[in-house]
């Protein structure tokens, strides 16, 4: 079993992972904003009060596991979620390096995968213009783990253009950077099976120093 430490698990994402994770056996140390936010009790959850941002000690509440995973967001209603998005992305790469942890997950966007048009998806127009901005911060994370990022052993995890709350079905297709669509051309996952896929990479890692992404 694997010690992971989760940023974000009290987001909708990071919830999923976080119930996916301590299902399967895992222990987690999840590192929140907000501890109050996180009701669920478990044996093998630790919460731990931390702010990315703050700049102190990150990288001592992550001493100890064996992957990171980020699910962490500034928030969709917060008119600095572009800036906090990168800088917090710069303290917790820092953060994982310091406490000599050598496997990141992130919770990528869909933004930043391509259409059949070979545009990015943030690029088609089909994106309100409010959220690009923090789309493109995440986009620059991917661009600068893939650039820049030769010590950690990286995954960016992009889901649908669609991920709602649904089933826990197992059956979903993974690919790399282009974005997964049905006969319908409709692209959808459901949160939980979103979160079962990352964990079987938690378990199983097949995916290093790259980008990939889910879809039905």
């Amino acid at each position: 079993m694997k010690k992971i430490v989760l940023i974000g698990a009290s987001g909708f994402i990071g919830s999923a992972i976080l119930k996916e994770s301590l299902d399967r056996g895992h222990t987690v140390t999840a590192i929140v904003r907000h501890p109050e936010k996180l009701a669920l009790q478990h044996p093998g959850l630790r919460v731990k009060p931390g702010d990315v941002l703050s700049g102190k000690s990150l990288a001592e509440l992550m001493l100890g596991g064996d992957i990171v995973v980020s699910a962490y967001n500034p928030g969709w209603m917060n008119p600095q979620i572009a800036p906090e998005t990168t800088r917090g992305y710069q303290a917790i790469i820092s953060a994982v390096k310091e406490a000599k942890i050598s496997r990141l997950i992130v919770v990528g966007g869909a933004g930043s995968l391509y259409a059949s048009s070979g545009e990015r998806v943030m690029d088609t127009g089909e994106i309100s213009e409010s959220y690009l901005p923090a789309i493109e911060a995440l986009a620059g994370v991917l661009y600068h783990l893939q650039q820049d990022e030769t010590e950690l052993d990286w995954a960016f995890f992009s889901p649908a253009g669609n991920i709602h709350s649904g089933e826990r079905t197992g059956k979903f297709r993974l690919g790399k950077d282009e974005l997964i669509v049905d006969e319908l051309g409709q692209s959808n996952i459901s949160v939980q099976d979103y979160a079962m896929a990352l964990l079987d990479e938690v378990e199983k890692p097949t995916h290093h120093r790259e980008r990939f992404t889910i879809g039905y």
